[in-house]
């Protein structure tokens, strides 16, 4: 069938796959929990019970990468966990020649590189980075990550302060470009890593 010949119930159910597609992508979710409540007795004791009840490692073997197929995240904290409404925690991982949404907000953030060679484009000026690196993206600045390489991926563990600006009421963020949601030519076929290399220690140790 060409797209010529499509009846508006075909054009309805294209429109529900991909609205259903995106429904799936953590950053295209209309529900996310950007600040926790908090309730019950004065003194919070069942609350602070339950906070040091929590984990105090998360296992990335029990959180799998979501988004892609060019900005993967593994989101490790964030306030709908129950641990912190301080920060968010996420790991990120680029394709090759791969790049996240482009957007903006209140709070900054700090880009750890683990490995990869990239840059940033912050209010229209190129940054570059390479593993061992920090990024930091400052307050109210419209950004984007990108990865330089065409032959390999890049990683960064980010941490951001989103929560803790966004309990304040500083509630100002926008996406410009959302994320890609096909593959760049050299990035067909990429998936994330889900298991961790060990990138300190030579095979072997010293």
């Amino acid at each position: 069938m060409t797209d010529d010949a499509l009846t508006p119930e075909h054009a309805e159910e294209g429109g529900a796959a991909e609205d259903a597609r995106l429904a799936g992508l953590y950053h295209s979710k209309k529900d996310r929990v950007f600040v926790r409540g908090i309730q019950g007795e004065y003194n919070l004791g069942a609350e602070l019970a339950r906070l040091r009840s929590m984990p105090r490692v998360r296992k990335a073997s029990e959180i799998k990468f979501v988004d892609g197929p060019q900005a993967y995240s593994r989101h490790y904290v964030e306030p709908k966990d129950g641990i912190s409404q301080l920060f968010h925690l996420h790991l990120e991982e680029y394709g090759p020649g791969g790049k996240s949404q482009k957007h903006g907000h209140v709070n900054e953030a700090a880009f750890y590189i683990l490995d990869g060679v990239g840059y940033e484009v912050h209010d229209g000026i190129r940054y570059d980075w390479k593993a061992g690196d920090v990024a930091i993206v400052h307050n109210n600045c419209v950004h984007q990550h990108f990865n330089a390489s065409a032959e390999k991926p890049a990683r960064a563990l980010v941490l951001k302060t989103k929560p803790m600006y966004l309990f304040m009421n500083m509630l100002f963020q926008k996406q410009v470009e959302p994320r890609q949601l096909e593959p760049t030519p050299e990035g067909v076929g990429f998936e994330a890593r889900e298991e961790e290399d060990d990138f300190n220690h030579p095979e072997g140790g010293y």
